[in-house]
């Protein structure tokens, strides 16, 4: 059977058994393996040399390396993120962008401290912290909540899908062979042109679409807070938890755990690179001495673990937390990113069985001379687009697409090829991820109804902003893939 055809009815079942079957991911990605696997022709598995293999042994190496890459980065990102929220580090970020740049200037703030937060915590938690922000400046104000509540979601929503450790976008750097190094700080570039663009959007459309403040229908918060006067000459809202004062983390302790594993990570990868190819006589003598210490800190996995504990003890001063309570946090934060681990897993299953199937080849031979070039990066982007819009979750049709785009483009890069970092496909695919988000998305819901809007309304402004925001992205990496391949 073709190889393409095999990718189509790949994508068809994971996206038939969530929405018809309503399965969970992960069984829609194992379901979807173990189906193309069995009509994958024999020829195809000796060439991808596994015809010796049985499809249990297939998926499961497929499903044992993915998880050895993005394994222990997503446990740890969960419990930093856990971290912040009890300890009190996101409300301190929060507060902080707020004091910085005024109340006339909240949307800023909103977006980027959101775009910051999203980077170790889910969207959704983002979003249920931030949003009775965005209702107490609207009931001071009396107006601009619809500039508000797009705010929010411009900024964390953008992070969700562009910078690792959030599992969408590490998946895809794994699968593309990109270094989460270079995918922080791909993602962090082209986040900063699409939460811009849709900041700009949202100024627009608060000037012409007035969504009125009314009770939240249904539903429990996810963080227990509420509104107060933030302290000193500018008064303006401010988080408290649980109703009792507390002292939260320094500015430079809440960064800490989100800022140290992209420096660490980065500098290693940086200098690790300026000196490849330096013969050993030739190395600056401080970095014969710093090399190895470095190379240690500056691995993904330890670098995030390091922030885990700097976490741990932020939690520990601030979270009014004993043993027992930081065992319950840590708890809470591993059973959802088992979950995670699990559904990227699968993915990453579903993405070996896809390149046994022999579709690169089968690419290189509509195009022998390397011609697809960049019509890659739009390809991988109607892709995820089309199974997010069918589907709902966005974190799914990255690690689906990645499966997709992934056996295509590794051996392109690897040959010299391509004609342009695979980075460039890997925030392609992150853009993708964003439209269109409707119904039988979950976070439509939780937009929706704890603003207070109705479906029609979360429509014309959290859907619409995310389009926006994708199209900038694909505009954005297009034309930095053009004129800056990194090839």
């Amino acid at each position: 059977m073709n190889a393409i055809v095999l990718v189509l009815i790949g994508m068809l079942v994971v996206i038939a058994a969530i929405v018809v079957l309503k399965l969970h991911a992960f069984l829609a990605l194992i379901l979807a393996a173990i189906l193309v696997a069995a009509l994958t022709p024999g020829d195809a598995l000796v060439a991808a040399k596994v015809a010796d293999q049985t499809i249990g042994s297939r998926i499961a190496t497929g499903f044992g390396k993915t998880c050895a890459s993005v394994g222990i980065l997503i446990a740890m990102a969960a419990v930093v993120g856990q971290c912040l929220l009890r300890s009190g580090a996101a409300e301190r970020i929060v507060n902080s962008a707020l004091a910085t740049v005024g109340e006339k200037r909240a949307p800023i703030a909103f977006t980027f401290s959101g775009f910051l937060l999203a980077i170790p915590v889910f969207f959704d938690t983002v979003f249920l912290l931030l949003i009775p922000l965005g209702k107490e400046l609207r009931i001071k104000t009396g107006k601009n909540y619809t500039l508000y509540v797009m705010s929010i979601v411009a900024g964390a929503t953008m992070a969700h899908s562009l910078v690792p450790p959030t599992p969408g976008p590490l998946l895809a750097a794994s699968q593309l062979n990109v270094e989460v190094g270079t995918m922080m700080l791909g993602g962090t570039i082209v986040g900063l042109f699409t939460v811009s663009a849709g900041l700009c959007y949202a100024y627009w459309l608060n000037k012409r679409l007035e969504i009125p403040l009314r009770d939240v229908e249904g539903g429990e918060r996810v963080v227990d807070t509420e509104v107060r006067p933030s302290p000193g000459p500018s008064p303006g809202p401010s988080l408290r938890g649980r109703g009792v004062e507390r002292v939260l983390p320094p500015m430079w302790f809440a960064l800490l755990p989100i800022a140290l594993p992209v420096v660490l990570i980065a500098t290693s990868s940086i200098l690790s690179q300026a000196f490849d190819g330096v013969k050993a006589d030739d190395l600056p003598a401080w970095w014969v001495a710093i090399e190895p210490a470095l190379n240690f800190v500056g691995d993904k996995n330890i670098a995030i673990t390091i922030a885990a504990g700097l976490a741990l003890l932020m939690m520990l001063q601030y979270g009014h937390s004993d043993a027992k309570g930081m065992r319950a946090g840590v708890q809470k934060a591993l059973e959802s990113g088992g979950v995670i681990i699990l559904i990227t897993a699968a993915g990453g299953a579903f993405g070996a069985i896809l390149q046994q199937t022999g579709i690169a080849d089968e690419f290189k031979r509509m195009a022998p001379d390397g011609s697809l070039g960049l019509w890659l990066i739009p390809l991988a982007y109607g892709v995820t687009a089309l199974v997010r819009t069918a589907q709902g979750s966005a974190t799914v049709a990255m690690i689906t697409a990645a499966g997709i785009v992934g056996p295509i483009v590794v051996p392109l890069a690897a040959a010299g090829t391509l004609g342009f970092h695979p980075v460039y496909m890997a925030l392609a695919i992150a853009c993708g991820s964003k439209p269109i988000s409707w119904m039988n998305d979950s976070g439509f819901w939780v937009i929706g109804k704890m603003s207070g809007m109705t479906e029609g309304e979360t429509f014309k402004t959290s859907s619409m902003i995310m389009i926006v925001m994708s199209v900038t992205g694909l505009i954005v990496v297009t034309l930095g893939a053009w004129l800056l391949p990194l090839a």
